[in-house]
């Protein structure tokens, strides 16, 4: 890397895939050479601790750091701002399974910039998530652009903490819960500050799993469903929650461009609603079974 980075002052994009010998010092040369980088992805490749955090890539627009879904070790301990200001141009960050432990600067000053031209936000993992409201506020308090934020298995972050957020216009939240040994049935409850906050601007919402009251999830669908552009949502996985068809029905009927819905494992539906549905036509039909 040391070689690729000094003899390749205008490099735009790498990607390293299953890559296990590139140590600090390698990305420090990126750092300080690739000027130029605009995409880095570290597909299921080893990250040391600090490697991450050297070095300046002021054009970054892509940063991918993903682990295998079966991997043990896939902790990794970050310091935001650092980040921040290594790359002020990012505009997707994904972090797939690996779980993020933000660590705290090692400076004294204070730096007031963020992310102001990120897009997309990954952080989904299959494993306990380190992710707290405060941490996900310091890595989007500065990201009103916003569109796609991606916390499937961030089981610490609130709906309260959600709703706190500077992006208005968010198009795509999954938050739903998967892998079964790692589910929590724990009473949540908020769902209604994030559906009111995106009503308008949300195309997919995904909280499968999520262990939402029913007062709850009705009170989220209504808002969805009282959105003045209705043709907006076009994807929704409840699949798994205690979704009521007294709830369903207000979304169902309202949210005319609906396009997937996914309704198995929801216990609290009748017999043979209990379904992935795909289509409008599809869908309009299950009207008839929310009696």
């Amino acid at each position: 890397m040391q070689t690729v980075s000094q003899f390749c002052p205008h490099l735009r994009s790498l990607k390293l895939s299953h890559c296990g010998g590139v140590t600090a010092k390698g990305f420090s040369s990126l750092g300080l050479h690739s000027r130029s980088l605009q995409s880095l992805n570290l597909q299921y490749s080893e990250v040391q601790t600090a490697a991450h955090e050297r070095g300046c890539c002021p054009d970054l627009e892509l940063l991918e750091v993903n682990s295998e879904l079966d991997s043990k070790d896939c902790e990794l301990p970050f310091c935001i701002r650092a980040l921040q200001v290594s790359c002020p141009k990012l505009k997707t960050f994904r972090m797939l399974n690996v779980r993020p432990r933000p660590k705290a600067i090692h400076t004294s000053t204070d730096f007031l910039s963020g992310f102001p031209l990120l897009e997309e936000l990954c952080i989904a993992t299959t494993h306990d998530c380190y992710m707290r409201d405060k941490d996900l506020q310091d890595i989007l308090f500065d990201s009103p652009k916003l569109r796609v934020l991606d916390l499937r298995g961030c089981l610490r972050i609130t709906p309260a903490g959600l709703a706190m957020l500077p992006c208005l216009e968010l198009e795509c939240l999954f938050w739903g819960q998967y892998f079964s040994p790692h589910l929590s049935t724990s009473p949540v409850k908020g769902l209604h500050l994030v559906t009111q906050k995106w009503s308008q601007t949300l195309r997919q919402l995904d909280i499968a799993n999520r262990p939402f009251p029913e007062k709850d999830l009705e009170l989220a669908m209504s808002h969805l469903a009282q959105a003045a552009e209705a043709d907006t949502l076009q994807s929704l996985n409840l699949s798994g929650t205690k979704i009521t068809p007294q709830a369903l029905r207000s979304v169902v009927g309202q949210a005319t461009a609906l396009d997937y819905l996914n309704l198995s494992s929801c216990r609290y539906l009748p017999r043979g609603a209990k379904r992935i549905y795909r289509g409008q036509e599809d869908i309009r039909q299950l009207l008839d079974k929310l009696v």
